[in-house]
C-alpha cells in the first residue's frame, strides 16, 4: 500500500491509501478520488518525501513485533551462545586446524569457537568431524 498525500484544486489536503500509482492514477481519471473537504474530483499528488527504511529501523520493528514466546526463545539462544563463548577457547581461523589436531587425537580435547569457510566446515564433516554454526542474534550485529 501507498499513501499519497493528495491536494483538490480547491486547495484542501488530504491522504489517500493505494495499492500502487497506477491504481491511484486509473480511480482518479474515473473520478473516484474526490476531496472529502469540497467534494472536487480534480485531485492531484503532493510532493512528498519517501519514507526510507533503515536496515537499523528493520531491526527495531522486528524486536517490537515479537511476542512473549518469541522474545523468551531469544533469551535462551542468547544465553546458550554466551556459555559456549565463555566456555569455549577462540582459536580465530585457525578453527579448522585445531579441530583436525583435537579429533585426530594431536592435541587435547576442549571446546573451540573460531572461523571456517563453507568448504571448510563441510570438509570436517566429511572428516567425522562435528561442527555447528553460532548464530549472530540481532543484537550482536550492531
Amino acid at each position: 500500500m501507498i499513501k499519497y498525500t493528495l491536494s483538490c484544486d480547491g486547495g484542501h489536503s488530504f491522504e489517500g491509501w493505494f495499492s500502487s500509482s497506477a491504481d491511484f492514477d486509473r480511480q482518479a481519471e474515473r473520478g473516484l478520488v474526490s476531496c472529502p473537504a469540497c467534494g472536487s474530483v480534480a485531485i492531484g499528488k503532493e510532493l512528498m518525501a519517501p519514507s526510507v527504511s533503515t536496515a537499523r529501523r528493520k531491526d527495531e520493528a522486528k524486536v517490537l513485533t515479537m511476542d512473549k514466546a518469541r522474545r523468551e526463545a531469544v533469551a535462551k539462544i542468547r544465553e546458550l551462545v554466551t556459555n559456549i563463548r565463555e566456555n569455549s577457547e577462540d582459536v580465530g581461523t585457525k578453527f579448522p586446524e585445531e579441530a583436525r589436531k583435537i579429533h585426530y587425537g594431536e592435541a587435547e580435547q576442549r571446546g573451540l569457537i573460531g572461523q571456517a569457510t563453507m568448504e571448510e566446515a563441510r570438509a570436517l564433516i566429511d572428516e567425522g568431524i562435528e561442527v555447528a554454526a553460532l548464530p549472530v542474534l540481532p543484537d550482536d550485529a550492531n
